[in-house]
């Protein structure tokens, strides 16, 4: 069974956290929900989550397969500032695992680790000119490119969701899962 870690900072975006997460477990990835300043979090619209472990307990990251960074602000920000994360990314990408962001995160975060040079991306709109001129902006809703995936927003959290599941479970998995939550994509 696959392992992934899902970040959440004070003011995250729920859709793009809870998605990911929901459709993760619906397919048996052994998701780890991970709070970034303690366990207790408050979304970007005032829901509070409590994650599964703190990143100050978060111990051993070789047993993960990957990564998902949500965006929302300033989650993102938050996320970014967290230096055990952006060295996890840096790191996972050394190893190929997956790195996954999606709306302000790819900007926020992934672009400052340097994992996304010389690589295709997206982002929420206007997030892209923290890019770096060695990253390709594209306009898809995801954009899968080796191992990096990043995605619009809120709207995309589906289709995002969706591609993480074939990559941590499988293609027949993900079609159940996306017929089952009634997605037309």
């Amino acid at each position: 069974m696959k392992k992934v870690i899902i970040f959440l900072a004070e003011g995250f975006e729920e859709v793009e956290a809870l998605t990911p997460i929901d459709f993760l477990r619906r397919a048996e990835v052994d998701v780890t929900t991970v709070g970034i300043g303690g366990k207790s979090v408050l979304s970007a619209h005032g829901v509070r989550v409590e994650a599964d472990t703190a990143l100050s307990e978060l111990g051993n990251t070789e047993i993960f397969d990957g990564l998902v960074c949500p965006g929302g602000m300033p989650g993102a920000t938050n996320i970014a500032a967290a230096d055990e994360v952006t060295d996890l990314i840096a790191e996972f990408n050394r190893q190929g695992k997956t790195v996954a962001a999606i709306c302000a995160s790819p900007g926020i975060v992934l672009a400052g680790t340097g994992v996304l040079d010389g690589r295709q991306a997206t982002c929420y709109p206007g997030f892209e000119e923290h890019f770096s001129s060695k990253t390709v902006f594209s306009e898809k809703r995801v954009v899968i490119d080796g191992n990096i995936i990043t995605s619009r927003g809120p709207g995309t959290s589906a289709e995002f969701a969706i591609e993480l599941v074939k990559i941590f479970a499988d293609a027949e998995a993900a079609e159940a899962i996306r017929k089952g939550t009634l997605q037309n994509f």
